[in-house]
């Protein structure tokens, strides 16, 4: 094993992947999040045979030496200025302390489906649909493709490339171009919404790409903005304190779903629930929650997100304004 200490994703491969090749080595390292990540050649060491060392790590790191997630990191390439990681990264996540918004949904009879690291994050717990991506575009399509289809419940998608591509990679050009695209996405998809349909879109933190003292998240605020023919037009959401919030929103916006008996984080947003509850007897509901940005690990987790006021503009961008 080589590295063993905090280390940039990239950097690290620089520094120990021809080392690890010669010596048929993994590379560990952590960093500033609660995460254990073990890298290594695909050419050496086959996919299925990496997850299944990260699936031994996962069953040590519990309890005392408990870690949020295990993060495969395979990559390719045969140089320091060659090395590059894949699409086949694949997260080994704790399973979630009690039942999350997921649970309480899939319970109800909701469909659950989880796009991108959604499944992972939450280690497949409340899940009913796996749907694995590649990236922001391929995400993006099938958030599409989702629109099209009858369900009955969430669609929760997350967009990694805005974190592991462009935020941790301080790559400004990159995330720009991503906003654009995910911007586009929006003025095509917004208008496609059904009268049932209710979009969110928000994040769990921020990764400022041009940040340079280091390559770790960063805390802005982060968005909160709600789209759909049955919400109240520019009403100002204010600052919420987390993620609770949200989560307890969807939960009644399906039909009430949640349960007195489970631990409730937060209230709903009353400012949405009251413009949406006259929608919740249509034919179809549809929730798309849209994760931009990063990921989030559970409901409610992060207390001391800073949410942001919002004006927004279908295909004119996203303007935060900071309280």
């Amino acid at each position: 094993v080589l590295c063993n200490k905090p280390y940039s994703g990239t950097q690290v491969l620089k520094d120990y992947g021809e080392q690890a090749m010669k010596e048929n080595a993994l590379i560990v390292y952590t960093s500033a999040d609660s995460v254990f990540q073990v890298a290594a050649n695909e050419e050496l060491v086959p996919v299925h045979e990496l997850y299944r060392y990260c699936e031994i790590a996962r069953e040590m790191l519990k309890g005392e030496y408990g870690v949020g997630r295990v993060i495969a990191r395979p990559f390719l390439g045969h140089t320091a200025d060659t090395f590059y990681r894949t699409t086949n990264r694949h997260d080994l996540s704790l399973k979630p302390p009690r039942a999350t918004m997921l649970d309480l949904l899939k319970d109800a009879g909701r469909d659950v489906i989880a796009v991108g690291k959604i499944f992972d994050i939450f280690d497949g717990e409340g899940v009913t649909e796996k749907i694995k991506t590649t990236g922001n575009t391929n995400g993006i399509a099938f958030t599409k493709a989702l629109q099209t289809r009858d369900f009955e419940g969430l669609a929760f998608v997350n967009l990694v490339d805005f974190d592991m591509l462009y935020g941790h990679r301080r790559d400004v050009a990159g995330y720009a171009a991503a906003a654009i695209e995910f911007d586009r996405f929006l003025a095509d998809f917004i208008p496609g919404m059904r009268e049932g349909d209710l979009l969110m879109v928000t994040a769990d933190h921020g990764c400022d790409p041009s940040y340079t003292k280091t390559t770790d998240h960063t805390r802005e605020y982060v968005p909160y903005l709600v789209c759909g023919k049955g919400v109240k037009p520019g009403v100002d959401l204010g600052t919420r304190l987390c993620f609770g919030t949200i989560a307890q929103t969807v939960c009644e916006y399906l039909g009430g779903c949640f349960q007195p008996g489970r631990p409730q984080r937060a209230a709903g947003d009353p400012e949405v629930i009251s413009a949406l509850s006259v929608m919740r007897q249509r034919d179809r509901e549809g929730y798309f929650l849209c994760k931009v940005l990063n990921n989030i690990v559970s409901c409610g987790r992060l207390a001391h997100a800073r949410p942001v006021r919002t004006k927004f503009t279908p295909g004119a961008g996203i303007d935060m304004v900071s309280e």
